[in-house]
């Protein structure tokens, strides 16, 4: 990832982090002389960018897959740097790589099971290993442990549950002779980029329509470096529906904010991605894992500020999925299948402040996800907007509310929660939800001067 990959190991599986100074990828960004502006977005990608993102946007929530040579050691997926292995040494793990067949066919049946619409696989990480067919090194899948085309698996896998197929990237390779080099040699940087560009043709040639393509880790050349626009216009070429993100140093369609939720500004689209660990790749002692409610606030919050929430699963060598993973995705699937109106196709909501609940909303409709239950009584401050009606989101059982000028209170309600992790609340209201607590500070009634 790009700039808070290891940052996961620093922090808690909080609902957000903004802690990367002890980020590998973030320090080797912090070394690069400052680039270049970036050239202007290109005028035809703009132009198809609505019709291109509308089906990524109304799908909200994504799988993530690291999977890897740093999958058989179960010590992250920066081992190889993080422990200084010579390439001679790694290398040796390409032949003990073999996982089971079509493990992606349980990766597949899990996102489904959790209500994720698409999924995102890493085709190539830093450490250089390929998990797709290539002409162009046989330090790939295909001619080493596997024996077979793993990213051909991966997409025959979404597919087959009604999920698009997206594609991990880096460009930072740890393997490659010229990796490095290309920094400070043209003609290394000549053979690498070349090399580079031709993965990407292979991937987005090779395997039919994909749906995103997520680039990673610039490092170490700028965006004139890489050949970036050259790179973007190959792909749109041969992929014109695909949307790509912005970790080759463009711009891209989104925004990939990571181990954190921050919407971009101005409207522009953004994915938040985060483990349900603290690490991406396999780790075998790594025992953080985030609940089903905090997955469930966190995709709320992605939904209610017009973002998308990638979450990553990190199989084994052998491709199966550590259970607490799926336990996880499996509880937030239940949920969803009660609670899906709440989360999908959902617009940007304003109503946000709460000390027990978040908020979602399309149209006039405003949905209240509450995560910490209150008991018989659930309030809203500052409404901005008439309640018309209201229900329990999952049973439809009618709620009574009460509401005056500073708040609506939902009343009457059960003493425990009636769902889990989290009940939602949907009200009928006679215009956009909107909040304003600032009045409720400014204008409720002082006490008396003694």
């Amino acid at each position: 990832m790009k700039i808070s990959r290891r940052s996961a190991i620093a922090q808690s599986a909080a609902l957000m982090g903004a802690a990367h100074l002890m980020d590998p990828a973030f320090q080797l960004k912090a070394q690069q002389p400052a680039a270049p502006p970036a050239p202007p977005p290109d005028p035809r990608q703009e132009a198809t960018r609505a019709q291109r993102m509308k089906w990524w946007r109304d799908a909200r929530f994504g799988m993530f897959i690291h999977w890897g040579l740093y999958s058989v050691v179960g010590r992250h997926e920066w081992v190889m740097e993080d422990e200084a292995i010579p390439v001679k040494d790694y290398e040796l793990l390409a032949k003990q790589f073999k996982p089971k067949p079509n493990a992606a066919r349980d990766w597949a049946k899990l996102a489904k099971q959790a209500g994720q619409k698409y999924m995102v696989m890493t085709t190539k990480h830093h450490e250089g290993f390929c998990n797709f067919n290539t002409k162009l090194t046989d330090y790939c899948a295909p001619k080493q442990g596997p024996g077979r085309d793993l990213v051909a698996e991966f997409v025959e896998a979404a597919h087959a549950e009604g999920l698009t197929p997206g594609f991990y990237y880096s460009l930072m390779d740890w393997h490659h002779p010229d990796g490095a080099l290309c920094a400070t040699d043209e003609a290394a940087r000549r053979r690498f980029v070349d090399y580079i560009h031709g993965h990407v043709r292979e991937l987005m040639t090779n395997y039919g329509k994909i749906g995103v393509l997520w680039y990673d880790v610039s490092w170490p050349l700028n965006v004139q470096g890489w050949e970036s626009e050259k790179m973007n216009k190959m792909v749109f070429d041969l992929q014109p529906e695909i949307i790509v993100n912005n970790r080759n140093a463009l711009q891209g369609d989104f925004a990939t904010p990571e181990q954190r939720i921050t919407a971009e500004a101005g409207g522009r689209a953004w994915e938040s991605c985060m483990t349900l660990n603290d690490s991406w790749g396999y780790q075998t002692t790594d025992d953080n894992w985030k609940s089903p409610k905090t997955v469930v606030r966190n995709l709320v919050t992605c939904a209610r500020d017009g973002g998308n929430y990638l979450l990553n699963i990190g199989p084994r060598g052998d491709g199966s999925i550590p259970e607490p993973s799926v336990e996880v995705l499996q509880a937030v699937g239940k949920w969803l299948d009660g609670n899906a109106a709440s989360i999908y196709k959902v617009e940007p909501c304003s109503v946000k402040r709460s000390a027990n609940a978040n908020f979602t909303r399309i149209g006039n409709t405003l949905y209240s996800q509450i995560h910490f239950w209150p008991g018989e009584e659930f309030a809203i401050s500052g409404p901005r907007m008439k309640v018309l009606s209201a229900k329990m989101l999952r049973t439809g059982m009618p709620v009574k509310f009460i509401q005056d000028d500073l708040r609506v209170r939902f009343v009457g309600l059960p003493k425990t929660a009636p769902d889990s992790p989290v009940t939602t609340i949907v009200a009928e209201c006679d215009g956009e939800p909107k909040q304003d607590t600032d009045n409720v500070r400014k204008t409720r009634e002082r006490a008396a001067v003694a």
